[in-house]
């Protein structure tokens, strides 16, 4: 079903990726750098994660990632869809929690393949095995 995003080839994109270990956008951005993925964090608070660099927005990272999973408030997804679209961004996984109506009309009205109501570790990455 998620073949297409659970790819070893996709750059990816976490929006909400942090360095406080209770949080999802922590655990879901070491998780998939632990799998091996070439993982960009995005979170305009931090400087870095990981001892990676942190970007503050989509638009600053080198590498037009292939998928972007959301792991933030549905305002904040909203708006990082725009530069989504923007940047010509075709996939979006929305963590449970980050989603919203008005962001999945978004995607369907934009032609965004996105995902969302299920999470991509537990979810995505078991079918994968």
């Amino acid at each position: 079903m998620y073949n297409d995003f659970m790819k070893r080839s996709n750059r990816i994109a976490v929006v909400g990726a942090s360095n406080n270990p209770e949080k999802w956008g922590f655990r879901l951005y070491h998780h998939l750098k632990n799998d091996g993925f070439t993982v960009f964090p995005v979170n305009p608070r931090e400087s870095s994660i990981g001892g990676e660099k942190c970007y503050p927005d989509i638009k600053y990272i080198p590498e037009k990632p292939d998928l972007v999973i959301t792991v933030v408030k549905p305002e904040v997804t909203e708006k990082a869809l725009e530069d989504l679209l923007f940047l010509g961004i075709r996939k979006v996984w929305m963590q449970p929690g980050s989603e919203s109506r008005k962001a999945v009309l978004f995607c369907k009205e934009h032609g965004i393949e996105v995902v969302y109501g299920s999470c991509y570790v537990v979810d995505g990455l078991k079918e994968e095995w």
